[in-house]
This record gives C-alpha cells, sequence and structure tokens, in this order.
C-alpha cells in the first residue's frame, strides 16, 4: 500500500519548532502555510521568494523578486511581509496560519507578536529584537499577523524551505510571477482536525511518510 505523503509546508511546519510557543498536536491544523526567504548580495542581485498552500497542498501563490535589499536582514523581514500581505488578499477572515521561516530572530519576533496580540496589554512575553533598517516592514507583519484568525511561525533550515531557490535566483523564477492568481479554500477535511488532548501525536508523527520524505511539490515546474 502507497504511503500517504503530506504537502510540503503542512509538514515542514509540523515538524519543525515554533519559538516562544508550545506546539501541542491541536495546533499542526492551519488553514494555510506560508514560506518565505530573503538573500541580499552586494551587487544589487538578492531576491524575494514566498510560496502560499493550502493545508491540503494546493498551491496559493508563488513569487520570486529580485530586490536590492541593504543587508541580509531587511530582505528576510521584507520578504516576510511580502508573503503576509498576499496571503492577507486571498485568505477568508479568521485563517489559521502557519508560517514557514529560516530566520531564528524573526520566527522569534512573529511568536512574540502574536502572543501580544493575545495578551491584555500588548505587550510580547520578551521584547522584540529588531535588526537596523526593518522598523517599517515590522509593523506591516504585526498588523498582519493581528489581522488573522490565528498565526504562528516555525523555525525551518534553509536547505529545506521552498522559497530559498526563488529568492536566491529570481532571474531563473521569473516565470512563477506569471501564474494566475488563486484564491484556494481548503477543504473541509475533518480528518486532519486534532483534538484537544495533547496526549494523541500531531498528524505529521502519527501518519506521515515513514521514508522521511517531506514530499510535495518542488518550487521550479
Amino acid at each position: 500500500m502507497a504511503a500517504y505523503r503530506r504537502p510540503v509546508l503542512r509538514n515542514l511546519f509540523d515538524d519543525s519548532p515554533t519559538p516562544h510557543i508550545a506546539h501541542p498536536p491541536r495546533t499542526h491544523c492551519r488553514d494555510f502555510y506560508v514560506a518565505t526567504d530573503g538573500s541580499y548580495r552586494d551587487d544589487g542581485s538578492g531576491g524575494l521568494g514566498v510560496v502560499i498552500q493550502t493545508r491540503d497542498g494546493e498551491r496559493v501563490a508563488r513569487l520570486s523578486v529580485p530586490h536590492a535589499a541593504p543587508d541580509n536582514n531587511v530582505a528576510e523581514y521584507r520578504a516576510l511581509h511580502l508573503g503576509l500581505d498576499v496571503l492577507a488578499a486571498r485568505t477568508p477572515a479568521g485563517a489559521r496560519v502557519g508560517v514557514c521561516i529560516d530566520h531564528d530572530d524573526l520566527a522569534a519576533n512573529v511568536n512574540r507578536a502574536t502572543l501580544a496580540a493575545q495578551s491584555p496589554d500588548a505587550r510580547p512575553p520578551h521584547p522584540y529584537d529588531l535588526p537596523a533598517g526593518t522598523a517599517s516592514h515590522w509593523r506591516g507583519i504585526r498588523a498582519r499577523v493581528a489581522g488573522f484568525g490565528e498565526l504562528r511561525a516555525a523555525r525551518i533550515d534553509s536547505r529545506d524551505n521552498p522559497a530559498h531557490p526563488l529568492a536566491n535566483t529570481p532571474d531563473q523564477y521569473a516565470h512563477v510571477n506569471r501564474e494566475p492568481d488563486r484564491c484556494v479554500l481548503p477543504r473541509n477535511d475533518e480528518r486532519w482536525r486534532a483534538p484537544d488532548d495533547d496526549r494523541y501525536p500531531p498528524p505529521s508523527r502519527a501518519e506521515r511518510d515513514r521514508s522521511g520524505s517531506l514530499g510535495g511539490e518542488p518550487a521550479s515546474d
């Protein structure tokens, strides 16, 4: 019998740490997943990469945008800002979102913002640690975090990030920007609604492909 191979972004999110936020099984059910990456080069040939999928693995959007950021931190924050803007324009109110990024401090800041939005005094449990030049993008990111029904970020390895090639070689992936706009709603698949009881393993560990492959589609066609 063939093994079930789960969507790549959902698999990455499920198997990766979420800084500052516990990752119990019930949190593994997102409606949409977004992976972003930003690249910086001295010659100005950097770029921004975005991949968005539903929990079923349906592609919502891909972007590969040339971008001359002043440094790598600004590129990473700009990429996430762009990805969340695109996602917000194509999702219903109250969407639950999983973010996959390979920047430690950015993932931590996003989850601090999530916790702050739930706090009566709107303060994060730990102070934000913002790199120079990212303040304007951070304001946009915080606004998007507050606008979704629920959002948290997982820290993934850059080698596994499907947005990485889109950000690093935008000249080779310009065709993805010409893909038609899509607003795809995830299927109402109750099989993936994990119970509130944290004794149950998350789907990624209960039903994942035992080969350890992430599955899903590559960044390029």
